[in-house]
């Protein structure tokens, strides 16, 4: 298992937390997303590395950005 933190800027709400979540849980092998709207702190597990470009695309899908 590989463990991942992130930092993800831009999100005010409980809706923005869950789109990040929702989108970031969708990249295959990845388990237990937590996102923190107060620090942005965007943590999951993952069966294999992720790499940081994979978890960018999806936190901007979310309309989000890694910072």
């Amino acid at each position: 298992m590989s463990e991942n933190a992130y930092t993800v800027g831009g999100m005010t709400c409980g809706h923005c937390v869950t789109s990040v979540t929702e989108e970031v849980a969708g990249i295959s092998g990845v388990h237990g997303v937590t996102v923190d709207l107060e620090s942005g702190a965007l943590t999951f597990t993952s069966a294999r590395p992720v790499a940081r470009d994979v978890v960018d695309a999806a936190v901007r899908e979310a309309g989000y950005q890694l910072t």
